[in-house]
């Protein structure tokens, strides 16, 4: 029997802050591809090796973790004063699944980088030393971002000496704003208030605050569901019972915010709301071994992305941590040790991180102009990736 040869599909594959993913541009994609619908999902989960009932993504280009199984799909912006548009998928490990319901902030970082290497930014825009501006329109959450690029002889400048937890090996500082950053059109705060009473059958009522910053993100306080915040992977991960119980949390949140009616529809949003627990500043050692201490950090947070731990953090949950620090009263702020504040360093499973927000009250209703963050992006391999047909 024969059987057709594989396609070939020019590709990029790329680090932003602690993820990595395959970045696309549009008209890169086969035809069918090229707009919404199965064709462009089945293409995706291919490419990255999905459903894999083994969870390695063995025969694709995933990582068989939630932070390094991402697609990105860049072209020339349709939006005016803006530079690129930018889609991402989630592409679900062992599930035929890929969801568009939000962004991923650290993939934002390589969006600028990638759209001024393949041709998306006019060259006008970009020095030929210095720093460019990249104005991302990003089409999941219709948002702009800010990207300042350092450019070296006309070229991106990828290497540098600026460190970042979670990343093993030094790279070029890439700084992102997040303009407005309250998710899609909706309130910052669904229920209208900055906490809430959540009541999770089977696990329990508590206080959560429920933000939508970056990502829709449901805080709890670690030690409303017995963990302390300083919590490794490993802690969380290999505990089926602990998994399950995030999940009910996730599902639940996420019917009270309003973004599912009903708790079954939660397993087709994986991507959102995301869960994390936060705690006041405590002493512990990271997963790479660095000791962070109280004097590093204001709080500690952990989040799970895709129903397990993150081994660092999101960017799109760090900024809602940091939109959610600088509003009093809500528990980031309360972990944080309160009060009014425009930047907080947090500490995370592979250490710390620093993200900034300026929060005002208007008309009764709290909003962020913007929060800012630091980052860095890599180019890994270019050429093109084949997928059976």
């Amino acid at each position: 029997m024969a059987h057709l040869p594989q396609i070939r599909i020019p590709a990029t594959y790329m680090r932003g802050g602690t993820s990595k993913g395959v970045f696309f541009s549009l008209t890169d994609l086969p035809q069918a591809a090229q707009v919404v619908g199965p064709e462009r999902d089945a293409l995706l989960l291919r490419v990255i090796g999905s459903p894999d009932p083994y969870a390695k993504h063995t025969d694709g280009m995933g990582g068989a973790t939630s932070s390094t199984s991402k697609t990105v799909i860049l072209s020339k912006s349709t939006q005016a004063d803006h530079d690129v548009d930018y889609l991402f998928g989630q592409v679900a490990i062992d599930k035929p699944f890929v969801d568009w319901s939000g962004n991923c902030g650290n993939l934002t970082a390589a969006v600028g980088s990638f759209a001024i290497s393949n041709g998306l930014i006019d060259p006008s825009r970009v020095l030929q030393n210095g720093t460019a501006v990249v104005r991302i329109w990003q089409a999941n959450i219709q948002k702009t971002i800010i990207a300042h690029v350092p450019i070296t002889d006309g070229e991106v400048q990828e290497t540098g000496d600026f460190e970042l937890d979670g990343v093993t090996f030094p790279a070029a500082e890439v700084q992102v704003e997040f303009l407005d950053p309250a998710d899609g059109d909706g309130a910052m705060f669904p229920t209208g208030n900055v906490v809430d009473v959540l009541e999770v059958p089977g696990v329990g009522s508590f206080n959560a605050t429920m933000i939508n910053a970056g990502i829709p993100t449901i805080f709890i306080n670690a030690a409303d569901i017995n963990y302390v915040g300083t919590e490794l992977q490993d802690d969380i991960n290999n505990d089926d019972k602990a998994l399950t119980m995030f999940e009910t949390i996730r599902a639940y949140g996420a019917v009270k915010m309003g973004l599912i009616k009903h708790i079954d529809e939660a397993a087709a949003r994986q991507h959102t709301p995301k869960v994390a627990f936060v705690a006041p500043a405590t002493e512990y050692v990271s997963s790479s071994g660095k000791s962070v201490t109280t004097a590093d950090i204001d709080l500690v947070v952990r989040a799970l992305s895709m129903g397990k731990l993150h081994h660092a953090m999101m960017g799109t949950a760090a900024v809602a941590i940091g939109t959610a620090a600088a509003i009093p009263g809500t528990l980031v702020n309360l972990a944080a040790g309160g009060g009014e504040r425009s930047a907080v360093r947090f500490g995370h499973p592979s250490g710390t991180l620093r993200v900034g927000a300026e929060a005002e009250l208007v008309q009764g209703q709290w909003q962020v102009k913007k929060a800012i963050m630091s980052r860095s992006a890599r180019v890994l391999m270019e050429g093109k990736v084949r997928v059976p047909q």
